[in-house]
């Protein structure tokens, strides 16, 4: 069990791009028989914020074209050109199963006990971090990872992650917190300071997005009806956001992005405004522009050969004390949103639509009532597709800056927003449309997912064969 939650562990690992962790043992030197589980917690919590706040967030701006690499900086090119490989940024699955290490003894410790305040916490959790996972790798050890007795845990294909990550919640959900024994979570509860009934209801929204990313899957008509079977019970979702606050402008001590960027690598001019979102935003004179970016001209995605002075391109606007959103509040609407649309629910559709939108303006202390009746509203009488792709086109400028892996996701899952067939430079662009970047490796094929670490491969004989990355997830 880690003794402090301060970030700088992941910190110092994400620098050196390389780590010692290994999932595969039990890297703590404490004792999690002996251990309360209030101290246990709080570092599980930080150990999976850290490699989600950075280093998912970090690939998830740049795949879902918030930002893209500098033209005067070369760190981050090979994930903007698509050719980020097996020895490259390790330490994000290290570090995400080394965070897991901690929920799983937390859960292990609780179902022991009957504690289920903290047995909900710990499973809702751990499914958190590994949806993101299976999502970004595909399989995944999920049924034997963080076991000490087991040194080469199984790979579950994502079809079974997938289940068992709604076998869990179910079983934690099904628990009767009133006759939960033992400690009770507070102020070690990070994320909603002991809030039991906000946990029950994140447990819920995952459970929905769950399903919802299943939906053009060979499991969709599974899929569907228990989105319909949530929808009937009346099942309450996360109304608030499902967050780490309290960072403070103070290294070691601030928003994991921030501390990484601006603060580590000392070159906070790396990341740059990308023509794909930016032009959507002046397409639409949209007010959040300016709280994503500097002042500045944007630069084409993957363009970081471009003669152009880095002065002159926007810097991307990052800071301190933001939080990382484990599930923001309009995450939340725009899945049930979805779920309404997909149930032929219109009304309650662009009620939470809109909710979605006006939440995610409100972060930024702006006001969307006037796109809602303008550039950005619910087209009422529009097709399931035209509804679809006007939910998830804001679902995806509302990941900014720090949840573009969801973003990703769910471009990969719908197509949305679409994807130009002409370059950026060209007349004929469309703003918003995703690009190739222009140094791109792939001939053209967009990734689709990080390639597994060498670290996990030389540690685990039972690691998959490596693909391609540009190889879809399964539920795509």
């Amino acid at each position: 069990m880690k003794k402090t939650i301060s970030l700088i562990a992941f910190i110092t690992v994400l620098i050196s791009c390389n780590t010692e962790l290994d999932i595969n043992t039990n890297p703590d030197s404490l004792d999690p028989s002996n251990a309360p589980l209030s101290a246990q917690l709080p570092a599980g919590i930080t150990g999976i914020v850290g490699p989600e706040g950075a280093g998912m967030a970090i690939f998830g701006g740049f795949w879902s074209q918030f930002w893209t690499q500098s033209n005067g900086a070369n760190q981050f090119k090979d994930i903007d050109n698509y050719s980020a490989g097996t020895a490259d940024y390790n330490f994000i699955w290290d570090s995400m199963f080394d965070g897991l290490g901690d929920i799983r003894n937390v859960k292990r410790k609780a179902l022991a006990e009957g504690n289920w305040n903290y047995y909900l916490i710990a499973t809702t959790l751990e499914v958190q971090a590994s949806q993101i996972l299976t999502d970004m790798y595909g399989d995944i050890p999920y049924k034997e990872a963080n076991n000490s007795s087991i040194t080469s845990p199984k790979f579950n294909t994502g079809q079974e992650v997938y289940a068992y990550m709604i076998e869990d919640l179910d079983d934690a959900l099904s628990k009767n917190l009133s006759e939960s024994f033992g400690e009770v979570p507070g102020n070690d509860d990070l994320i909603f300071g002991g809030n039991m009934q906000n946990w029950k209801k994140f447990a819920n929204t995952l459970k929905l997005k769950i399903y919802i990313r299943q939906t053009n899957s060979s499991n969709a008509t599974a899929a569907n009806a228990a989105i319909t079977q949530m929808l009937n019970d009346n099942v309450e979702f996360l109304s608030v956001d499902a967050s780490m606050t309290q960072f403070v402008d103070e290294i070691n001590q601030s928003n994991p992005l921030f501390e990484y960027i601006e603060r580590r690598l000392n070159v906070a001019t790396n990341l740059r405004m990308s023509r794909t979102l930016s032009s959507f935003l002046d397409e639409n004179s949209d007010s959040r522009k300016t709280k994503y970016y500097e002042a500045g001209n944007a630069l084409n995605q993957g363009d970081y050969t471009n003669g152009v002075g880095s002065g002159t391109i926007a810097i991307v606007n990052l800071k301190a004390t933001t939080p990382v959103l484990l599930m923001s509040k309009e995450e939340s609407l725009f899945l049930q949103s979805e779920a309404k649309l997909r149930n032929n629910d219109t009304t309650s559709a662009k009620n939470l639509y809109e909710a979605a939108v006006n939440s995610n303006f409100s972060r930024y202390n702006l006001s969307g009532s006037s796109y809602l009746t303008g550039v950005y509203a619910f087209p009422d009488a529009g097709t399931f597709e035209e509804k679809l792709e006007t939910l998830i086109t804001q679902k995806w400028i509302a990941s900014f800056p720090g949840n573009g892996y969801e973003s990703f996701f769910e471009k990969n899952r719908t197509g949305y927003p679409k994807t130009s067939t002409v370059p950026q430079t060209s007349s004929s662009y469309v703003p918003g449309q995703f690009a190739y970047a222009v140094n791109g490796t792939t001939n053209g094929s967009f990734p689709k997912r990080i390639v597994y670490p060498l670290s996990e491969r030389n540690a685990n004989p039972n690691s998959p064969v490596l693909v391609s990355i540009t190889t879809p997830i399964w539920w795509e």
